[in-house]
């Protein structure tokens, strides 16, 4: 089986490959289809990303959400946090600065900031997935120890990780980690996966 390294350098550089208007154009095929799901409508706190180094922007996703009243957060990183991601509203036009792996984050972030268990759903970027709910992220493990909870304790329904990837970022099988918390569902701009039992 190829190495979770070797995947996550093929696989960005089929995305860096992208054009601007191919990504553009697959990330509101996506948001189309996600957008129709109720995973997505019934979310009233969801978490998205800034996309980076060619990622499935979310973009088309947050203005959908804005438009029906949904309160939109992005990660961030906290100085102390246990390198786990904490979440900090946002809105079109706030102001933001970049964390240590120059990312764009919310400001007021440290003010602002709620723990991942207050979200109803979250977008997450990735670097491949398999249809059993499998994610490979860039390695430095922010998500699976942000909602390692979900993996432990039965009794958390929320929030629902989505991941968020173009249709070739998917593989047969990925090398799974003891530590990777599972996808509920993988929209792409072809279709929505559903690894588990998921609301639709």
């Amino acid at each position: 089986m190829t190495s979770r390294s070797q995947i996550r350098q093929q696989v960005r550089e089929q995305r860096r490959a992208l054009s601007p208007r191919e990504r553009e154009a697959a990330a509101w095929a996506l948001a189309d289809e996600l957008g129709r799901q109720r995973l997505f409508r019934n979310a009233r706190h969801l978490a998205a990303y800034l996309a980076v180094d060619g990622e499935m922007d979310p973009l088309p996703l947050m203005l959908r959400a804005w438009e029906m009243g949904k309160q939109v957060y992005l990660p961030v990183l906290i100085p102390v946090g246990g390198n786990r991601l904490w979440f900090a509203p946002y809105q079109p036009g706030d102001p933001l600065t970049p964390n240590r792996f120059g990312i764009p984050e919310p400001l007021r972030a440290a003010r602002q900031r709620i723990p991942p268990q207050r979200l109803d759903l979250v977008l997450t970027p990735l670097v491949a997935f398999d249809e059993q709910g499998h994610r490979l992220g860039m390695g430095g493990g922010f998500y699976d120890r942000s909602f390692a909870y979900l993996r432990r304790h039965r009794h958390w329904l929320r929030p629902h990780l989505v991941g968020l990837a173009y249709d070739f970022q998917r593989r047969p099988a990925l090398p799974a980690a003891d530590w990777d918390v599972p996808l509920s569902a993988v929209a792409t701009e072809q279709r929505l996966y559903l690894p588990q039992e998921t609301v639709r």
